[in-house]
This record gives structure tokens, sequence and C-alpha cells, in this order.
């Protein structure tokens, strides 16, 4: 996310009494951002985003009742969280293994923000770049498949023993059993 929201929401004018809020989460923010004021299609602001079209139209609309919520609720909206990733720099210190962004641009960053060691590196981008987010496992087998951007994610099958694969790392993973296992 390029364009985080440089406010933390709004809130109805003439009301006395507090609803409980609208919360947003930053993706749908950008969603709504793309679509509604940048006027771009679905298929080219999921491209944007990173994500399927099919996800970033379920993120849209979910963004988009939110939004008719509070209105006609009369309820106000809080923008946070939710699985975005901004853009700043990232660093890794050597010494405690911790990894920390940088958003302050203009300043020198010198020292580790948790062990306070000078021993960091600044991570640096590769277009090979795998995460355990983007790579399934048989839970009963252990084969592991790469995830393809767009195929649906809830139906991967294990070709070794046909059972349901789940996204490495997924807490657990390694006990979990499921109906469609030999």
């Amino acid at each position: 996310m390029n364009n985080p929201p440089h406010f933390k929401g709004f809130s109805p004018i003439g009301l006395t009494e507090e609803n409980l809020p609208v919360i947003i989460n930053f993706e749908e923010y950008e969603a709504i951002r793309l679509s509604d004021f940048e006027l771009h299609g679905h298929v080219e602001a999921a491209q944007i985003m990173g994500i399927s079209r099919p996800t970033y139209t379920r993120i849209y609309e979910s963004a988009r009742r939110k939004v008719a919520e509070a209105f006609v609720l009369g309820k106000t909206i809080v923008f946070e969280g939710g699985k975005v990733y901004f853009d700043s720099e990232w660093y890794s210190c050597n010494n405690c293994g911790c990894w920390f962004n940088h958003p302050e641009k203009e300043q020198e960053i010198k020292n580790c923000t948790l062990c306070g060691s000078t021993d960091i590196e600044q991570y640096k981008e590769t277009s090979q770049q795998i995460t355990t987010e983007n790579i399934y496992i048989c839970p009963t087998c252990g084969y592991e498949k790469m995830h393809l951007t767009g195929s649906p994610c809830q139906k991967e099958i294990c070709p070794t023993c046909n059972c349901l694969m789940i996204l490495k790392g997924t807490p657990l993973d390694h006990k979990m059993k499921n109906k469609n296992c030999n």
C-alpha cells in the first residue's frame, strides 16, 4: 500500500450517542481509493494491489457495505489494520534476528529497534522472493506446492495422498487432518 490514509477516520456530525464504530481495514480503504477516487477498474486495481480480481472484488464490496452502514446508521468510521504492507525500507538485525521497517526515510537508521545492535542490514528485494504465505503444504504427507496467484485457495488437493492442503505456517499444520485424506 503506497497511500495510507493520513487520518484515523470520520465521525458523524450532530449525534450525541456514540455507536460502535465501523472498522475499515487499510486494504478496504485502498480498494475504495483505487476504484472510486482514481477510477480504476477492478482488474487494474487488483493488479496494482497485487491480488486476484475476485479477491479485490470481495475487499471492495466489503468496504462499500461498511461505508453504507456508517452513513445510514450514523456510525463513526475508523481505519486500522488488515493485511497490508507499507512502502518503506526494511532491515534485519544480524544479532537478534528482528525484522523492522523504517518509514522515516529522511532519518538514517543505525540500530536495531529491538536489541539496539548496530549489526543490521537493509533488505534488498529480489525478483524470486518466496514467502510461506505462497506455499501450500499437505498436513498428512508434507508435500509442498507453490500457490499461483489467481487460483482458488480453498481447494488445493495434494497429488500424493489426495488430502486437502493448507497454507504453510498455519498454526498446528503438522497435526491437522481432514476428511479428504486417504
